[in-house]
């Protein structure tokens, strides 16, 4: 049984989010994700092809271009801006999605590396082709380099939850654009701009977000777009959110720390202030807007609850709008964050979210 708590949860908490606990959350993430795919999806996802044609060039939208030929498109929705990445498969799912991956070179953070996509199967139907569609920008947790989990290891079933939700009506059918989130496999760069290192917050906040705008048909309003991520991509998750309020309204942060805690800030207070989920939910409140919504996820089997709800308690007021999804016997890793998205989150994040409008005159 789940439990879901909205801002102001009783139990009190004291600790600290600190560099060991992060450490052993990204072993627990790593040997948790290693499990998941070798019980649950490695070998199931060879016996359902999820890896035939791997590499073979991939498109979307071959709908669209008709669609935008021959009638405006509706307001509010974004076409295409170009260029085309060149994508290849990664994985085909058993309802006959892909994953597809690319590289890309960000114009804004000057960083390589890639990231895969998978869109619903409503994307290329014809009464859809003059919608745009809402993006959950997803991120994993560990090493988050070279790879991204939630891309590689379509047994942990992220795409099949949304593509079950969609189907139910508890979820929109978002895409899902799935970026490495550091730079190397040596360092935790927090999802942050930190002075000297690469500039992974830039290369989230606006290079992945231009890069899908430049694919896909996107909303050009900010209740179109969202982030979900487990440990430190939750982090990076909800601190974009809360940083960037304008461009994104919801997250969902799976095992999440609250702070930054990367060693590679190197004491720099005023720039880890400015990437502090703290310090911006304060500044946000005192701002009184935009609304912001972040859906916590944390099992029962796994530490830092005491944390999110002292956030909660704390900064989950006025326009920063928060739930806790409590997943029982829940670990730290991606099956169970899965679990939790179909026990409640994705329907929650859903419900703030802009929706796909299908063409009345297309059937």
């Amino acid at each position: 049984m789940t439990g879901a708590a909205t801002s102001g949860p009783t139990t009190t908490g004291a600790a600290t989010s600190g560099t060991p606990r992060r450490r052993r959350r990204l072993i627990l993430l790593g040997g948790g994700l290693a499990l998941a795919l070798v019980a649950g999806g490695g070998v199931a996802a060879y016996e359902t092809g999820f890896f035939s044609g791997v590499g073979e060039p991939v498109a979307f939208g071959k709908t669209q271009e008709t669609a935008a030929a021959v009638v405006d498109m509706p307001k509010g929705v974004r076409m295409p801006t170009g260029p085309k990445a060149a994508f290849v498969r990664a994985a085909r799912l058993p309802d006959g999605t892909q994953i597809a991956k690319t590289t890309l070179t960000g114009a804004k953070s000057g960083f390589t590396g890639d990231v895969w996509v998978w869109v619903p199967k409503e994307y290329d139907e014809p009464r859809y082709a003059k919608s745009a569609f809402p993006v959950l920008i997803s991120l994993p947790g560990g090493r988050g380099y070279p790879t991204n989990y939630w891309g590689t290891g379509p047994g942990l079933g992220l795409q099949k939850a949304v593509a079950d939700g969609a189907k139910a009506g508890t979820s929109l059918p978002f895409i899902l654009v799935m970026p490495v989130i550091n730079a190397d496999t040596k360092h935790h760069y927090d999802g942050s701009d930190i002075p000297g290192q690469p500039k992974m917050g830039t290369w989230m906040a606006d290079d992945v977000p231009d890069f899908t705008k430049a694919n896909f048909r996107t909303f050009t309003s900010r209740d179109g777009w969202a982030f979900m991520g487990s440990s430190s991509g939750g982090f990076g998750a909800f601190k974009h959110v809360l940083k960037y309020p304008d461009r994104f309204k919801a997250a969902i942060a799976s095992g999440v720390d609250i702070v930054p805690d990367s060693p590679l800030w190197k004491g720099n207070r005023k720039a880890m202030d400015e990437n502090n989920p703290e310090k911006l939910a304060e500044e946000l409140i005192e701002a009184g807007g935009p609304d912001v919504y972040v859906n916590f996820q944390i099992g029962t089997k796994e530490s830092g609850r005491d944390l999110v709800e002292k956030f909660m308690r704390q900064y989950g007021k006025g326009p920063v709008h928060t739930r806790l999804q409590v997943i029982q016997d829940g670990e730290h890793n991606g099956k169970s964050y899965v679990r939790g998205m179909r026990e409640g989150s994705l329907e929650w994040i859903s419900k703030v979210m802009l929706a796909p409008t299908p063409d009345p005159d297309v059937p």
